[in-house]
């Protein structure tokens, strides 16, 4: 049966879907698993999500890729993305990364395991707890899976926790046109790496003049763009801004209404030009539910792409099925998973 190491791998499901003849009746689905739970999964096919009740499953498994990327193309792409999130405290333990921005963010505040650390596994990660107490903070650790499968078992061994997965997700520039470019789909709740979120908004949602909606980017975010990511982040501490703003190409979208900023985002540019960094897509309620994160998106990935970058990444939780659908349609698929663990009180 799956288990969560399964979560951003292709599956197929062999379901119930009916009885004959007193004969149980089957249908196979292939995809990405982007949710498992005690009672149901949800898989990302080529049709759209799929979410099939425990209960039906009669037979699961992990089927390889279409691409398996390699090692050395995971540790690329985690450097990138480290690029375009810059703690403001870092060290190194070998190859190893430790940041820390002021509890900001689990991937600003986490170790990144990648590499060498210059010392057996356990003597690492004994290093890792003690610089993280030496800096007031809880120790964490981001493990990229597969790549740091090892360094997640040396961390169940010691009783360490685990955040919701999260899939890293990349795609070719330009993005795709999604087919129903009309309607925005209904997405959960945002992750700290940026997805769109297009909940069903208060009930003063408003219908929007799209040709009243302006997109504008800018080298450095307005103090309305700081506030609505304060209000979604829980506060901007200032190793928050020096996350935001520390990289060299950087722009911030700002979504205007009638003049009033109704969405934001940000891209970057890091790994040697190639990747364009999506996060902090937000569309504020009364303005969801519109196609306005996905005006974001495109706005960013034309810059990006004028900028020199070939391909585009992303980080979302599993769970935010809705995000990762609508990340589907514009031609995003899983690259690899990573799980923020968290060291035990």
């Amino acid at each position: 049966m799956l288990r969560q190491q399964d979560l951003g791998h292709r599956i197929v499901v062999r379901r119930i879907v009916g009885i004959r003849e007193g004969r149980p009746l089957f249908s196979d689905a292939l995809g990405e698993l982007v949710e498992l739970s005690e009672t149901h999964l949800t898989l990302a096919t080529a049709q759209g999500p799929l979410r099939v009740p425990v209960a039906q499953v009669h037979r699961a498994k992990r089927v390889p890729p279409t691409r398996r990327p390699t090692a050395a193309a995971v540790v690329a792409l985690e450097r990138a993305a480290d690029e375009a999130w810059p703690a403001p405290t870092r060290g190194r333990l070998g190859d190893w990364l430790l940041r820390v921005a002021d509890g900001w963010t689990g991937r600003a505040n986490s170790a990144l395991p990648i590499g060498d650390p210059d010392r057996p596994l356990p003597a690492a990660v004994d290093a890792v707890e003690r610089w993280y107490a030496q800096q007031g903070q809880p120790a964490m650790i981001n493990t990229p899976l597969p790549l740091a499968a090892p360094v997640g078992a040396e961390l169940d061994g010691r009783g360490w926790g685990s955040r919701p997965p999260t899939l890293v997700q990349t795609a070719r520039l330009p993005l795709s046109a999604p087919s129903d470019a009309g309607r925005t789909p209904r997405a959960g709740s945002p992750t700290a790496a940026g997805s769109p979120d297009e909940q069903p908004g208060a009930a003063d949602e408003v219908a929007l003049d799209h040709a009243s909606v302006v997109i504008e980017l800018a080298g450095a975010p307005s103090e309305e763009w700081l506030a609505v990511a304060a209000g979604r982040k829980g506060g901007l501490p200032d190793a928050a801004r020096h996350v935001l703003t520390a990289v060299d190409q950087v722009r911030f979208a700002h979504g205007y209404a009638n003049g009033t900023l109704v969405a934001i985002g940000r891209g970057t540019v890091t790994g040697q030009g190639r990747w364009l960094g999506l996060s902090l897509i937000e569309v504020l309620p009364a303005a969801r539910r519109q196609g306005l994160a996905r005006r974001v998106i495109d706005t960013l990935a034309t810059w990006g792409a004028s900028a020199g970058a070939t391909h585009a990444f992303l980080q979302v939780e599993q769970r935010n099925t809705a995000a990762v659908a609508l990340y589907q349609r514009l031609g995003f698929t899983t690259h690899h998973t990573y799980l923020t663990r968290v060291a035990p009180h």
